[in-house]
């Protein structure tokens, strides 16, 4: 089996970068007075997260969480399970969920319902990419960065088996062969 390594860019950091500032501008505005409390999942949305945050107006509490379903696949499992909880109580406060990617969409319909559970005052979801397939749950994500179609990439934040998330842009997967 030949080793997966990143190939075509389809996201430069370019873009990123400026599509994170707009969308943290977007979020500035929205949550002017209200004090949210921003929740990353890790550990693909940290780099997305911190540069949100960095480039936000408005004060701001973060925390984090990491939710699992894909193992060392680059297909989800299904299985969701929680790997790192909150530190901090959400009920009565407005939270912005942070993720790097709705892939299928079901780890986010789980983590949602498990949040909104907790009773905050809101719940939003920032998405910095989402893939046609999540559309097919109907989840309601209030920011997102990218439309993508179903291939697999890495970068920014977004790893298979734990590797390129340093990468400072966004790529296909592909192989050492070049296929």
């Amino acid at each position: 089996m030949s080793a997966q390594v990143p190939g075509e860019i389809i996201l430069t950091h370019d873009q990123i970068q400026g599509r994170v500032a707009e969308m943290a501008g977007e979020v500035s505005v929205d949550y002017a007075g209200r004090d949210p409390l921003i929740i990353g999942i890790l550990k693909g949305a940290v780099f997305f997260t911190a540069d949100l945050v960095r480039e936000m107006s408005i004060p701001c509490e973060f925390d984090f969480m990491a939710v699992s379903s894909y193992g060392s696949a680059t297909h989800s499992s299904g299985v969701v399970r929680i790997t790192k909880d909150l530190d901090t109580a959400i009920e009565g406060r407005h939270v912005l969920v942070v993720e790097d990617v709705i892939d299928s969409g079901r780890t986010l319909r789980y983590l949602m319902r498990n949040l909104a559970s907790r009773e905050p005052a809101s719940l939003e979801v920032c998405a910095l990419l989402a893939k046609p397939a999540a559309d097919r749950l109907d989840l309601r994500t209030r920011y997102v960065g990218f439309r993508l179609p179903d291939v697999f990439v890495v970068g920014y934040g977004l790893d298979v088996d734990e590797r390129h998330r340093e990468l400072p842009y966004i790529a296909k997967l592909g192989d050492a062969t070049g296929a």
